[in-house]
């Protein structure tokens, strides 16, 4: 807690020292530039028309509780817009059950629409089985967080069009941003990098376009501000979570910004200028539809078909 006076307000207390930018915030002025930069976000990158039906992925984590609040503070200013929030229910037996609840229970007090997709209706196996059986068999190459993610991706296309939503909302924050930017060049993909953008671009039917109005805050902010709105939210770290790369460059981007305020703010700019250039070449892969489900891909058969096949034939 700091005696300094709010930069903003001149009146409140201080209690939140934002390093780039040199700001001394008090809570409410702190709440509100977070809710500010969301809207201006989202007008920077054309985000949504007034009358778009969202739905909003909520995990009933820190961040998808706070973009789902402010949503809702944007989405009563437009009478024509609609707000539903969607949870994908991996089965992770000890954690999902108890984020599923507290999802449920934030949908109500906002008074939003909540539609729950499960992995084991979707696919025949929950998280945990697929980790069971990789295991068992130890012939795959992939991390359990690897498996969820792209599982994950489908079933939040295919609940997102279930709901017709015309935008899938993600809660993606800068350092989510900057730590897939790593991700895809360590994974030897850096074409990857021109597809990751805060709105994604309308190329296939099937495909929901994304939003991500997080984009540019930092995660420590929207963790800040669900502890100023006093949400409940689940702090418990996936099981599968320590196994990921993503986290060893999560805590090598963390050391990094310690000692250089505002590094991450450069990284995530720096690749948003020669996105045109990484996206001219990338536009020659064009998107079919699987051949076994039909759902958008740039293979013949997308990665989460060849998941679930490669766990029937194993």
């Amino acid at each position: 807690m700091s005696n300094d006076v709010c930069s903003v307000c001149k009146r409140r207390e201080a209690f939140f020292f934002r390093q780039y930018s040199g700001e001394k915030l008090c809570r409410r002025c702190f709440a509100k530039s977070i809710e500010r930069r969301v809207r201006a976000t989202i007008a920077k990158y054309d985000m949504l028309e007034y009358d778009d039906r969202i739905a909003v992925a909520v995990s009933g984590g820190k961040d998808s509780s706070s973009l789902l609040q402010i949503l809702t503070g944007i989405e009563q200013n437009y009478p024509k817009a609609s707000l539903v929030a969607v949870t994908i229910d991996e089965g992770i037996r000890g954690y999902r059950d108890e984020a599923l609840e507290i999802a449920a229970g934030n949908c109500k007090k906002l008074g939003i629409e909540h539609y729950v997709v499960s992995f084991k209706k979707l696919y025949g196996y929950t998280l945990d089985d697929i980790v069971k059986h990789t295991k068992r068999d130890g012939k795959s190459k992939l991390t359990p967080c690897a498996y969820c993610g792209i599982l994950r991706r489908k079933a939040l296309n295919i609940a997102s069009r279930d709901v017709k939503a015309d935008k899938l909302a993600t809660a993606h924050t800068l350092d989510d941003e900057t730590q897939t930017i790593f991700l895809n060049i360590l994974h030897g993909d850096p074409l990857r990098i021109a597809r990751e953008k805060p709105l994604t671009d309308k190329v296939h039917p099937k495909l929901v376009q994304r939003i991500k109005p997080f984009c540019e805050i930092p995660e420590k902010e929207t963790t800040l501000y669900a502890y100023i709105k006093r949400m409940e939210i689940q702090d418990t770290p996936c099981p599968y979570a320590s196994e990921a790369l993503r986290n060893d460059i999560r805590l090598f981007l963390s050391r990094i910004e310690e000692k250089h305020a505002g590094i991450t703010f450069t990284i995530f700019r720096s690749i948003e200028r020669i996105k045109p250039a990484i996206a001219e070449v990338e536009r020659k892969e064009r998107l079919n539809e699987c051949n076994r489900c039909g759902e958008p891909t740039t293979e013949e058969i997308c990665q989460a078909c060849q998941i679930l096949h490669e766990l029937e034939v194993s």
